[in-house]
């Protein structure tokens, strides 16, 4: 919770997806904490050929960096060799859908002690809970029969698209109006 008292952040998460859901502008922390406080990403690159690809992700954050696991061989991380810059688009899983655009810097960290830390740290995202030191033998054979590799995520600019959701006839009126979108930093 960096440095802020229990209620402090919660106050902040609710904003956060408060803001979102109203199509509000989001301050810096808010869009910090919309990243903090959800699992999944469409992760988006460039391809050699062809247009862009994108692939659903899990992923750890942290204020200052995202994590994600592939394996060395899988295109993501091509990618990235290619081309660092790429973006995520965080999914808050719920219907109406709700999501952020960020755009980050990524790097491959091959770096094995890493690489099973990230792994542990995404299985406790997908689970709900951090896993046990106890699993750990077993993420590290995956890690090295999977030939697995990090992509570190340094965020530095999101895109801002308020969301517009017709939740009944009613919706529809005047104030239904869709507002242009902009980079805004990170």
């Amino acid at each position: 919770m960096s440095g802020q008292t229990q209620h402090e952040h919660f106050a902040v998460k609710h904003c956060a997806t408060s803001a979102r859901r109203k199509g509000l502008p989001m301050t810096p922390e808010q869009r910090r904490q919309f990243v903090l406080d959800h699992r999944t990403a469409i992760f988006g690159y460039g391809r050699a050929e062809h247009g862009p690809a994108m692939s659903i992700v899990y992923y750890s954050a942290e204020p200052e960096e995202i994590v994600v696991s592939t394996m060395a061989e899988r295109a993501k991380a091509k990618a990235v060799a290619r081309n660092p810059k790429v973006s995520l688009c965080i999914l808050d899983e719920q219907w109406p859908p709700t999501y952020m655009q960020v755009y980050c810097e990524a790097e491959i960290e091959t770096d094995f002690g890493f690489v099973v830390d990230v792994m542990m740290r995404i299985a406790g995202v997908m689970a709900g809970a951090p896993m046990s030191e106890d699993v750990r033998p077993m993420v590290e054979e995956g890690a090295r029969v999977e030939k697995r590799v990090a992509v570190r995520l340094r965020p530095y600019a999101t895109f801002y698209t308020p969301p517009r959701h017709v939740h009944q006839e009613s919706d529809i009126n005047p104030g239904l109006l869709h507002e242009t979108s902009a980079s805004v930093p990170w």
